[in-house]
C-alpha cells in the first residue's frame, strides 16, 4: 500500500488517546492530525479514561498500557465492549501484554508517523472499517 492509499484509508478517522506522558500525547496528537485523523478525546489517567471511554465517539483508541502504574485493561475492555478497536502503545512490546490482549495491534514507543498509520489500518481492518 502506498502513502496515498494509506492516507485515504485513515483520513477523517476519529481517535481517542489515553496517554499519561503529556509530551507523548502531544506528539501523538500532532501525528494524528498530520495523518488527517481527528482526535475526539484524550485522557491522562485511568479515572478520566474510564469516564470518557463510556461515551467517546471514537472509531479507534490508542491506549498506553501503563498509566502511572495502573494497567489500562479495564478501559480496553470497556472500549472493546462498545466495538471500538484498540491499539496498545508500549515501550516494552506486545510480549508484556496479558494473553487475552496479545492479538491487538501494538504501537512501539517511540513511534513514527508510519507506525501510527500502520497500527490504525491494522486495528480498523480487524473491525471492517
Amino acid at each position: 500500500m502506498n502513502a496515498e492509499q494509506t492516507a485515504s484509508r485513515i483520513r477523517g478517522l476519529k481517535v481517542f488517546i489515553v496517554e499519561d506522558e503529556s509530551l507523548i500525547a502531544m506528539l501523538l496528537e500532532d501525528i494524528l492530525e498530520d495523518l488527517g485523523c481527528e482526535v475526539v478525546g484524550s485522557a491522562l489517567n485511568i479515572r478520566q479514561a474510564m469516564e470518557q471511554s463510556a461515551t467517546v465517539a471514537a472509531e479507534v483508541a490508542i491506549l498506553d498500557i501503563n498509566l502511572g502504574g495502573d494497567p489500562i485493561f479495564p478501559v480496553a475492555a470497556q472500549l472493546v465492549g462498545r466495538h471500538i478497536p484498540i491499539i496498545f502503545a508500549s515501550g516494552y512490546g506486545a510480549t508484556t501484554l496479558p494473553d487475552e490482549w496479545r492479538d491487538r495491534p501494538t504501537l512501539p514507543k517511540p513511534f513514527s508517523s508510519d507506525q501510527v498509520a500502520s497500527a490504525l489500518i491494522n486495528a480498523t481492518d480487524r473491525h471492517g472499517r
